[in-house]
């Protein structure tokens, strides 16, 4: 059985990284007819959805969904258990998500990323969060939505840890709604924490036959203090991270 998932795990990672190739291949391809830098990204997002929608059916997951994605543009923000977590969110949004700087170096997934509207962020670099805080500004200035996980960091608390208020500020200020939603595992061994690197947790994540993920869009938080935005969303991930658990461990 462990050799058969681990060939499973192989496969899929063949495939995911064909279906990559070939899409981002085509994205540089039509790109050559783009001047404007903001065109090109627009157009990498939208690839980026479908590469995403794709791989879902590759890598056998699960998702069951609750609550209605957002139709406004804001600040999406998530608890935070994988570097999966975006691709699950962003599997129907068009939302410029923030990653860790690591992300833009990694083979393929940082070219893609680069090229699909991903804002790269070194979280214990002072100038590099605050260069991060204009990107944010421009792009929800714009009217587009921002996917952050104001956690900062990947865990398997049953509820999420303190949220880093950069980004909230940022919405109080300009207006925008901030879009909470939750995200887990059915297995806790799929998130990704500690000094674990990303083909040993590919392999030990997608060598399942299915991955089970739930994932709630909840209501959206209106406010111009970024305290009070920050303890509704905070509070209403917690109560659903904690429903998630109990439904999962009664069945």
């Amino acid at each position: 059985m462990k050799i058969f998932n681990t060939l499973l795990a192989i496969v899929r990672l063949l495939l995911f990284s064909l279906v990559t190739i070939i899409i981002y291949g085509l994205l540089l391809i039509t790109n050559l007819f783009y001047k404007k830098r903001d065109k090109k990204i627009q157009r990498g997002i939208i690839y980026r959805r479908f590469i995403i929608r794709i791989l879902h059916y590759i890598l056998g997951t699960k998702i069951i969904v609750y609550g209605n994605e957002p139709k406004i543009s804001g600040l999406i923000v998530s608890n935070h258990r994988s570097y999966f977590d975006p691709l699950v969110i962003l599997k129907n949004i068009l939302a410029y998500p923030i990653a860790k700087k690591e992300v833009e170096f990694w083979p393929l997934i940082g070219s893609v990323c680069k090229t699909t509207g991903v804002i790269f962020v070194r979280r214990d670099n002072k100038s590099s969060r605050l260069e991060t805080l204009d990107k944010i500004n421009i792009v929800l200035e714009k009217g587009f939505s921002i996917l952050n996980s104001p956690e900062g960091t990947t865990h398997i608390e049953p509820v999420t840890i303190d949220f880093k208020p950069g980004a909230f500020v940022m919405a109080a200020q300009l207006g925008v709604p901030v879009i909470p939603v939750a995200i887990d595992y059915k297995n806790l061994s799929d998130a990704w924490i500690g000094d674990d690197t990303f083909i040993p947790h590919f392999l030990r994540c997608f060598g399942k036959w299915r991955t089970e993920i739930k994932v709630s869009f909840l209501e959206p938080v209106f406010s111009n203090n970024a305290d009070e935005l920050i303890t509704s969303s905070k509070k209403q991930i917690d109560k659903e991270l904690l429903r998630f658990r109990k439904e999962w461990e009664a069945a």
